[in-house]
């Protein structure tokens, strides 16, 4: 750790956050034929701490002898403050080193709220915050991760972006810097090389053009230049490497626990959800490499719970008997198994039901929306009866609590389908007094968030809903559903207006994202700080009405700012999907029915992979 820090730690919340040492942290030399990366985390150690991805990374730089990698993640609000009275410059955790002194300092862009810690991080670390600022002793700033398949507003700060899967490329990013800096490379050398790799975005070298203030496309400034980017993805999940062991920490974080991915992508096709586009198609580890990689890490950690982490883990096509595995392997050692993500059906109950044996801690399910009919057209195939079969038999197994998530704002959603919210809760309670097996009460929490249209989905030409028409859905629904047994929760309007706002986003919003950190803005995802007025401000002074960007409807046909980020999702499957969202359609997933027609698996090229059915299209 940094040696200037350590007077200060007595007078922060939380000093473990800044002390490093912790089990199985990696400390390398800093020779000066090494590559040294800065894995950069734009929230606070509790959070970055638990994210499967920054892991990942971490064990594949520091297993190279040429590259050390070493943390970073955003120093709370007490600790910067006294940081920025004694100019203590940001640094990273394993060696004390200012960030500023790295050759790569990378981000990961997992939302939009996090923006604006990016930018404070900078600040804090004494590097420029925009890449045509930096001069040739600065390091060269990346970002990747699920955000940066629109990364317009933060283009002007970062040297070079990565779409895709990180594994499939991080290597090849070594070995170019490695050599550049070898032959003493400048910073526009350097750029123009690592543009070539396939999956890596120079800013820079695209200009975009606008007409009477609407955005008409991205023009490369230079020859040779692709027009598209197309994301890195790797055909075989269980070909990546995967650490086998993971830095546990001191204090208590976020996903304090053995987190193994199972299965990447996901094919469902919600018509709402980013994640289920970008990160296509399926692919799933062979259950054989997922055991052994569970007995390295408790072994090498300590922890006793398991997480199998995916997008879905009850669609991992073996999962009964994985999880029987697990649970015979480890159960007599007092080590648990968990599955952050169920779907909804019975069998969701009966993993369930193997997993909490001894302690039913509450069961989580998505319905999304109210009704039926807008579930079709959001393409969330489940039906009521699928929502009473698992209530009734949670209940029965002796469950008592229910949490629902749902959204609202949807496309055509109407006052029936809030009602609809309130009228499950209120059938899940009965549901529960029917089929309860102990004395407990049945209690039902109700989650609500607010529809946000994302890049590269079928919803991403519809606006949100104005603030004041959010708010007043919130409200009816406190209503609706305030009765005993019924908990009732939703996520502030301002929050998703303002991630609505830069999930659409263009490069006019650097200046705003800049006024805003000025103006003290940071931290934005946590509720107490945020400062809504400070942001309209911004806005104000730089010019850009926000609901341009939030709640305006886009032209299918229209260029967009993030037409240049490709997924391998083709654009006339959105449109065909937002479509048939207009109709009330559903579209068969493409893992047991016919091809969608997406486009991925012809364009990247790639194909599902289910360890029960090899090599399945």
């Amino acid at each position: 750790m940094d040696k200037r820090l350590l007077p200060l730690l007595p007078l922060v919340t939380k000093p473990a956050r800044y002390t490093n040492h912790e089990l199985n942290a990696q400390h390398k030399e800093w020779s000066p034929d090494r590559v040294k990366m800065a894995l950069a985390f734009p929230d606070i150690y509790d959070v970055g701490m638990g994210h499967l991805g920054f892991k990942i990374l971490y064990a594949i730089v520091n297993g190279r002898s040429d590259a050390l990698a070493e943390r970073v993640y955003a120093p709370w609000v007490d600790m910067q403050q006294l940081m920025e009275e004694r100019a203590i410059p940001l640094s990273s955790l394993e060696s004390g080193s200012d960030l500023a002194s790295f050759d790569l300092v990378g981000f990961t862009l997992q939302h939009e709220l996090s923006y604006t810690n990016i930018l404070k991080m900078l600040d804090l670390a004494g590097i420029p915050r925009r890449s045509s600022q930096r001069g040739e002793s600065d390091p060269l700033v990346l970002a990747g991760g699920p955000c940066a398949f629109n990364v317009e507003p933060l283009a002007d700060f970062f040297d070079f972006v990565v779409l895709g899967e990180g594994e499939e490329v991080i290597h090849e990013i070594l070995d170019m810097v490695k050599t550049l800096k070898q032959q003493r490379a400048g910073r526009q050398e350097m750029l123009r090389e690592l543009a070539k790799l396939k999956g890596v975005y120079v800013p820079s070298f695209y200009r975009p053009v606008y007409e009477d203030g609407k955005f008409q496309g991205l023009e490369p400034l230079y020859p040779g230049i692709p027009a598209q980017i197309e994301k890195r993805v790797a055909p075989d999940l269980g070909a990546l490497p995967f650490p086998e062991d993971f830095v546990v920490p001191y204090a208590e974080v976020v996903h304090d626990r053995v987190m193994v991915e199972i299965l990447r992508g996901c094919t469902r096709g919600c018509r709402f959800c980013q994640a289920g586009m970008i990160y296509r198609p399926v692919r799933e580890r062979d259950p054989e490499q997922i055991k052994a990689q569970v007995e390295k890490l408790v072994q090498s950690t300590g922890y006793d719970e398991i997480s199998l982490s995916s997008l879905s883990s009850g669609d991992y096509s073996q999962i009964r008997s994985l999880v029987a595995d697990l649970i015979e392997a480890y159960q007599g050692c007092g080590v648990t198994v968990a599955l952050p993500s169920l779907r909804l059906d019975s069998f969701a109950v009966e993993l369930a039901q193997e997993i909490q044996k001894a302690r039913k801690t509450g069961l989580t399910f998505a319905p999304e929306a109210g009704t039926q009919r807008l579930r079709d057209v959001i393409n969330k195939n489940v039906t009521d009866q699928d929502l009473k079969e698992v209530v009734q038999g949670a209940f029965q197994a002796g469950w008592h609590r229910i949490k629902l998530y749902f959204m609202i704002g949807l496309p055509t959603e109407t006052e029936a389908d809030l009602d609809g919210i309130a009228d499950l809760a209120r059938s899940v309670l009965e549901w529960g007094r029917e089929s309860r097996t102990s004395r407990k009460r049945p209690e039902v929490t109700v989650s609500v968030a607010s529809f946000v249209p994302k890049p590269h989905t079928p919803f991403q030409w519809m606006g949100q809903d104005p603030l004041e028409v959010l708010t007043a859905k919130q409200e009816y629904l406190q209503k609706r559903l305030r009765r005993p047994g019924v908990q009732f929760s939703f996520h502030q309007v301002e929050q998703s207006f303002l991630e609505a706002v830069f999930a659409r986003g263009d490069r006019r919003l650097a200046a705003v994202l800049e006024r805003a950190v000025d103006l003290g803005c940071q931290f934005d995802s946590w509720g107490e700080q945020l400062h809504f007025d400070r942001w309209l401000q911004a806005f104000q002074e730089v010019g850009l009405d926000p609901r341009d960007y939030a709640q305006r409807w886009l032209d299918p046909e229209a260029p967009l700012p993030w037409s240049h980020l490709s997924p391998g999702v083709d654009d006339e499957f959105l449109r065909r999907e937002w479509q048939l969202a207009q109709e009330a359609v559903p579209t068969p997933d493409c893992r047991w029915d016919r091809c969608s027609r997406c486009g991925v698996c012809f364009k990247l090229p790639v194909v599902n992979r289910l360890v029960e059915v090899a090599g399945r299209g």
